[in-house]
């Protein structure tokens, strides 16, 4: 089999939506204490991350309270490169997503934007119609490879975060998707267990089988 880590590298220069990592040494060898501790402050949202609904709504489902079972399992990287702005309907139809529990989109920000340690001024997101159109088809896992799933005209009303949390279908941001061939594969994707937060930074992986 051939594994694909899809997870951002989290380090203090990272591209960040706000606050950007801190790293504090508590101990170090070098110092002369026993071992090496550094103490870390981040954001639950810090480079690839699931939003539980909790983010957008209240009184839903925390992000230790998922289920595993929408972030493990079979996936399709859909191939979406092609698309200017937002994606739409007929380009998840065009890419074969219909019939998949669990997707991820790879567009043109993954060789681009996300490779930025600065937001970027565009990217391209996922419309409120095509995030209806995967709660209509039973999608449980949409994952982008951006910083956000929205499209950057939308960042203030985040209309597809409401269409898709309100339902309870899991987002996944900053998926680097750079070398991942379009295609079939089974995603490993598991969130630190936050009690009651709003999402968490999580470790996920693409196994393509022999």
């Amino acid at each position: 089999m051939k594994i694909y880590d899809i997870t951002l590298p989290i380090h203090p220069k990272m591209l960040h939506w706000g606050r950007k990592p801190e790293v504090e040494v508590v101990e170090s060898l070098e110092n002369g204490d026993a071992s090496n501790v550094t103490r870390w402050r981040l954001g639950a949202h810090t480079g690839t991350h699931v939003d539980a609904p909790a983010h957008f709504v209240d009184g839903a489902t925390p992000i230790d309270q998922v289920s595993l079972y929408s972030m493990v399992g079979p996936c399709i990287v859909a191939d979406c490169t092609q698309v200017e702005g937002e994606v739409l309907p007929e380009h998840l139809e065009a890419a074969g997503v219909a019939g998949h529990r669990r997707v991820l989109l790879k567009t043109t920000n993954s060789a681009g934007p996300l490779k930025e340690t600065e937001r970027a001024q565009t990217w391209v997101g996922v419309g409120p119609a095509a995030s209806q159109w995967l709660v209509d088809h039973g999608v449980e896992l949409i994952g982008t490879d951006y910083m956000t799933l929205e499209h950057h005209t939308r960042t203030d009303t985040w209309d597809s975060h409401h269409v898709l949390l309100n339902a309870g279908v899991l987002i996944l941001e900053n998926a680097d998707l750079d070398e991942v061939p379009p295609g079939e594969y089974e995603l490993v994707c598991l969130p630190t267990k936050l009690v009651d937060a709003d999402g968490a930074f999580t470790r996920a992986i693409l196994i393509e089988r022999d």
